[in-house]
């Protein structure tokens, strides 16, 4: 059975990565939309996720990015690396292993200044355990897959 799941994670894994290098949802007017529509710039100014207007929006490197309002979404505008989160999206912990697996909302940390989402809290903490080492392969994966 766990020759199963392995093979089950491994052909998610290759769909995934087959459909691009985001984590979009499509939602409404927005096929490509970032974050499930959660406001990338509130993670740091609210220390929360907080839900954009589909009406207050921009477009990134090929996705959307909805804001709560026109100041962030400024904000945004002005520096939108700053702002994005890292490995488009996908959930940081799974990145150390180069398996781009959906990230949470709810669930993120901001590291020296980077939005990282992870996939629930469990993988946050593994993540964190060695933060220092996860970040380099994340890193290092993210750059070469």
């Amino acid at each position: 059975m766990t020759i199963l799941r392995f093979g089950a994670v491994v052909l998610l894994a290759a769909l995934l990565s087959a459909c691009g290098s985001m984590n979009v949802v499509s939602d409404g007017a927005d096929s490509r939309l970032m974050l499930k529509g959660y406001d990338p710039v509130a993670y740091f100014t609210a220390g929360r996720p907080v839900k954009g207007d589909p009406a207050i929006k921009a477009d990134h490197a090929g996705v959307t990015y909805r804001f709560s309002s026109a100041a962030n979404r400024d904000s945004f505008l002005k520096d939108p690396v700053k702002y994005s989160p890292q490995y488009g999206g996908f959930c940081a912990n799974g990145m150390v292993y180069a398996i781009p697996l959906g990230g949470d909302v709810d669930v993120f940390k901001i590291i020296s200044g980077r939005l990282y989402m992870f996939g629930g809290t469990g993988s946050k903490i593994y993540f964190e355990m060695d933060q220092a080492r996860n970040l380099k392969l994340a890193d290092g994966y993210w750059e070469s897959e």
